[in-house]
């Protein structure tokens, strides 16, 4: 699956977004060291604008800003043919046709590295008011046009189903994750005690409070006790 593949398949902004914010928040449920988490979301990333991210703790990772303007997806895989470091700048085509309205992400500090070089293999961008989203005219290595690492990179957010993400977390934290209990987060239904208990039998609910502020996640006082 090549950037644009993945071009086709990402759901719209709203979406995506809710998307990230339920797998962030089971990330923080799962696993109580945010060093260990995959997944991450902030709501308040600036004044105007949110940020969900992935590292997987061995260099590759993506980050999704959401702002007024639209959306703007980078990812990095650091073992990619088309990493900037091959040839000290970012591959032909991903960043060149990015939009002048998220330029200022390509250059964005936590985006670059400490030369100001984008950290980047693969590159998409949606506006609002735009039909679909985009990527760069890109001239892909002999290896093919997985090479920017976007097929494994993107996968759960194009994938965008409990089912994949209850997957993807039971290979990764090694154990077993309720789907029931995925599924209501996915809803973006406020959690409930029995819910973090479901998910996580050692996880103290009231602990989670700061993860729910930072990710935006709804609340309402039927949910977690105080």
């Amino acid at each position: 699956m090549s950037v644009h593949d993945v071009a086709r398949r990402l759901p719209d902004i709203p979406v995506l977004t809710d998307l990230c914010r339920s797998m962030a928040m089971l990330d923080a449920v799962l696993c109580p060291e945010w060093d260990h988490r995959w997944h991450s979301y902030d709501a308040r990333w600036s004044a105007s604008e949110a940020m969900a991210s992935m590292r997987d703790g061995s260099g590759n990772e993506y980050s999704l800003v959401l702002a007024p303007a639209g959306a703007y997806l980078r990812g990095f895989d650091h073992e990619s043919p088309m990493s900037p470091y091959v040839d000290d700048a970012p591959w032909p085509g991903v960043l060149d046709d990015v939009p002048p309205v998220f330029r200022p992400y390509v250059e964005e500090p936590s985006f670059t590295d400490e030369h100001g070089m984008p950290v980047v293999t693969a590159c998409l961008w949606r506006q609002q008011g735009d039909d679909r989203w985009h990527a760069g005219a890109i001239e892909f290595p002999e290896d093919g046009e997985e090479s920017d690492g976007a097929d494994w990179l993107f996968q759960l957010l194009v994938a965008g189903s409990p089912e994949s993400y209850q997957e993807w977390a039971e290979d990764y934290f090694e154990t077993t994750v309720d789907l029931d209990a995925v599924r209501h987060v996915f809803a973006l239904r406020p959690l409930t005690d029995e819910i973090v208990l479901a998910l996580n039998p050692e996880r103290l609910p009231e602990d989670l409070a700061e993860d729910i502020e930072d990710i935006g996640y709804p609340v309402t006082s039927t949910g977690l006790r105080a």
